[in-house]
């Protein structure tokens, strides 16, 4: 028996403008566009996608599951999210080497330093 992995599903009360908003966060490519439900994946036919489905209950927690993203460049990758309508926030996470944004309906995700090491001066 094979087990693949299909797509991160995220509740949404707008799961088109949230879907939308993560598509031009991530550069991903929209596979599913309609009320009910929006896939975005990082291409037509690569797997995992995420996929935003309607509900209309509120998010009153924190996240159990998030996602990881690593940029080349953390700083310049935190300020293009938050100029996309991201938000820092705490949760408590203390002083680390990663920073915990929420995207624009709370939900939480960390953007981590980069793997590479920085250039020498």
């Amino acid at each position: 028996m094979t087990l693949g992995w299909e797509q991160v599903v995220v509740d949404a009360d707008q799961p088109a403008v949230l879907g939308a908003w993560w598509a031009q966060a991530l550069n991903w490519t929209v596979v599913t566009d309609s009320a009910e439900e929006y896939e975005i994946r990082a291409e037509p036919d690569r797997l995992p996608g995420i996929l935003f489905v309607s509900v209309q209950d509120v998010k009153q927690a924190k996240n159990r599951l998030h996602l990881d993203l690593r940029p080349d460049d953390q700083a310049t990758e935190v300020e293009r999210l938050i100029a996309l309508g991201a938000r820092r926030v705490d949760v408590g996470q203390g002083q680390q080497t990663w920073v915990v944004l929420a995207d624009p309906v709370g939900n939480e995700f960390c953007v981590l330093a980069s793997r590479r090491a920085p250039a020498a001066e």
